[in-house]
């Protein structure tokens, strides 16, 4: 299991459009569902991630919590399905109702989304504005798999209350770090190569 941090792409850039089938309900998940929203996170995951499984009850209580303030949600697995059958659609769908989220769980099988939030690794979240201007990217908070530190979102949840209450966002962006997304063999971005 290789560490891989966030690209922390910078604030301010516009949400890259998309349009992906949500597993769960089948239906076509663009930014345009999300118009009536005054943010937007966008939460890159994948089903078999040791570092998505100790934060799904987590990413599950922020959609609770901040579905009826303004806040759109989508997750997005990119993940090389070839190799890595674990995040395929099914598998989505079923942690999608496992978990309880209350989100679209979207399949970005060409990985051009990814792409083009330059999404590294799983989780990966980019919460933007009422204008879909980058206002936050970074970690959901300290707890990582082992190191016995709370998931209680504290990063990411001061980054949502601050952007739907109008206010500057007041701390220091951490990278999130996880497992690195499993790109198609030739399809790694420029990005990832170091």
């Amino acid at each position: 299991m290789v560490l891989t941090p966030s690209t922390m792409l910078d604030l301010g850039v516009s949400a890259p459009s998309f349009s992906l089938p949500d597993m769960v309900s089948g239906n076509t998940i663009s930014l345009d569902t999300f118009s009536d929203k005054k943010a937007l996170l966008v939460i890159f995951l994948c089903e078999h991630c040791p570092f998505v499984k100790h934060v799904r009850g987590e990413l599950a209580n922020i959609g609770r919590d901040y579905g009826d303030r303004g806040l759109g949600i989508v997750a997005v697995s990119s993940n090389d399905v070839e190799n890595y059958p674990d995040d395929s659609p099914e598998n989505l769908k079923a942690m999608a109702q496992e978990c309880g989220f209350n989100f679209p769980v979207c399949y970005d099988e060409t990985q051009e989304v990814a792409k083009a939030y330059t999404a590294a690794c799983t989780p990966d979240f980019f919460l933007f504005d009422g204008d879909r201007q980058l206002f936050y990217a970074g970690q959901l908070d300290d707890s990582r798999p082992g190191n016995d530190k709370p998931v209680n979102g504290k990063d990411l949840r001061a980054a949502i209350e601050a952007v739907l209450s109008d206010r500057p966002l007041e701390s220091d962006r951490k990278p999130s770090v996880g497992c690195n997304i499993k790109w198609k063999p030739g399809n790694e971005p420029d990005y990832f190569k170091s």
